[in-house]
């Protein structure tokens, strides 16, 4: 039985302590105090298939689960229009994109998807869907398996700014993860930027983004500017009339380094 990826979940302990962190070593505790706060103990993730989703980690928020669509809604805050059947829910074209009713902020995300199979189409109208971390810096997804597309537009680019290290798509009718760790943008109260956003992403275990700092929202032929806005919005699936299917997705805020 194939495993989708035991890599991935030590990667993101390797992820979790990427340099954007800037954590610091707080000089309030001795080394190796016996007095310090242990972190807290939680059961970790399970490894998926091909054949069934693993299991999310205790501490996590799971957002879909293969049951309902009910933490998602439309983009006029109704039900979901997607299609839910087997385990995985799946884009039903012309329908518009979902977006998850709790909004989010820094956090690690964990997305499973199969494109369709047999593929159809080529370049971009081929099992193009995306995933918007705060419904505004898409993480792409495409059937990119021996299939050509412009660089920062293929499966797993932060979408129009940074094409992956590599590609590690799987065959259409494949399950395939991302796992991402994500830090949004901070304001003063003046409304200046005081950080940038920043990505690091693994696809089917490899890593493909590596800590890259991102120029502003995405968007197809612009640039748009970062904008002052809240810390926590919610995260997004875009509906681009493919039928791409979507499992055992999951989200861990991530809390500011001590």
């Amino acid at each position: 039985m194939r495993r989708i990826s035991l890599f991935c979940v030590c990667a993101f302990v390797l992820a979790s302590i990427a340099p954007f962190c800037r954590a610091q070593v707080d000089t309030k505790w001795k080394i190796h105090d016996p007095d310090r706060p242990a972190p807290p103990e939680i059961d970790p993730a399970t490894a998926s298939t091909q054949d069934s989703p693993g299991r999310p980690p205790s501490d996590a928020v799971v957002l879909f689960d293969g049951k309902d669509l009910s933490k998602w809604a439309d983009k006029e805050g109704g039900p979901a229009k997607w299609k839910v059947e087997n385990g995985y829910f799946e884009v039903v074209p012309k329908t518009g994109e979902i977006h998850t009713r709790e909004p989010f902020g820094d956090c690690q995300l964990h997305v499973e998807f199969s494109e369709p199979s047999p593929a159809k189409g080529q370049d971009q109208d081929r099992g193009n869907s995306g995933v918007f971390l705060q419904g505004l810096y898409e993480t792409q997804v495409l059937d990119s398996y021996q299939s050509k597309t412009y660089a920062d537009g293929q499966a797993a680019a932060i979408y129009g700014q940074y094409p992956p290290l590599v590609n590690a798509s799987r065959p259409p009718g494949q399950w395939q993860t991302y796992d991402i760790i994500f830090h949004g943008p901070r304001f003063d109260a003046s409304g200046k930027l005081m950080r940038p956003a920043r990505e690091t992403v693994f696809h089917n275990g490899v890593l493909v983004q590596d800590n890259v700092e991102l120029t502003g929202p995405t968007g197809h032929h612009v640039r748009p500017p970062y904008k002052p806005g809240p810390e926590k919005l919610p995260l997004a699936l875009q509906d681009h009339n493919h039928p791409v299917r979507y499992r055992n997705i999951w989200i861990r805020e991530l809390k500011s380094p001590e």
